[in-house]
């Protein structure tokens, strides 16, 4: 399986809020994150830190999980757990007080991924049949979209476009959005943050993961792509091939 992952600051913030990794577990299995933190002064840094290094160490400390059904609960689970440890913290540290952070995940094997998230960082997968989103954004406009009460275009540049309805470390509970999808040889995985989904329609983005060219070059054209638009976010993603003649844990 072949992966990057690549995190920019962008051309306007003056620190980067977004983390994310590629990890393996024990046996190699991978599993991939991309969290986009708010909240005031660091505090952003500090979710979205929070998010990545637990996933990291709790993967890393897990053996083989054999079914789709068994890497379900195993997300749930880390969520749960993750979410319960970040709103301590902000509880008992006032400078993180009000934070949070996005999270999209996926663990992959040679036959299927399971693609979790919770807020408006996303999850697409290109095949034959073209690009496709899989998650769905916890967010006020895309529920004013799916409620029919604006249209697609309405919400790309509607004036409360950032506001979230859900996102990790915010609230004493949450649960995240957990799906298995089945993906073949030369199918790609894009996870990213909403630095490069406001600057990037869909139909470009697919233009991008078509191209025959190595996972970090086309990494960094999507990067500098929206950094040329403006950059006003920080920019973070990830790319997974599936790769049938690479062992478990090759990128």
């Amino acid at each position: 399986m072949k992966s990057v992952f690549k995190t920019d600051q962008g051309q306007v913030r003056n620190h980067n809020e977004d983390s994310g990794g590629i990890f393996y577990n024990r046996d190699g299995d991978l599993l991939a994150i991309v969290a986009d933190g708010m909240g005031g002064h660091q505090a952003g840094d500090v979710a979205s830190q929070m998010a990545t290094s637990y996933v990291q160490k709790r993967w890393e400390d897990t053996d083989h999980i054999s079914s789709p059904e068994a890497m379900e609960s195993w997300l749930h689970e880390a969520v749960a757990d993750m979410n319960a440890a970040m709103f301590e913290h902000a509880r008992e540290h006032e400078e993180c007080a009000g934070m949070g952070t996005t999270a999209v995940m996926a663990i992959c094997t040679n036959t299927c991924a399971v693609i979790a998230h919770i807020g408006d960082s996303r999850c697409y997968v290109w095949n034959e049949n073209g690009l496709h989103q899989v998650t769905e954004d916890h967010s006020l406009v895309n529920e004013l979209v799916r409620s029919g009460q604006i249209t697609k275009d309405d919400a790309e540049q509607h004036p409360r476009k950032n506001v979230l309805l859900k996102a990790l470390g915010t609230e004493e509970y949450a649960a995240a959005d957990i799906q298995t999808i089945e993906w073949g040889a030369g199918d790609k995985l894009l996870l990213c943050s909403d630095g490069l989904t406001n600057k990037l329609p869909d139909d470009e983005m697919e233009t991008y993961l078509q191209k025959d060219e190595a996972l970090d070059a086309m990494a960094n054209e999507l990067v500098d792509l929206a950094n040329d638009r403006g950059g006003e976010d920080n920019i973070s993603l990830i790319l997974l091939e599936h790769d049938s003649s690479a062992e478990a844990g090759d990128t």
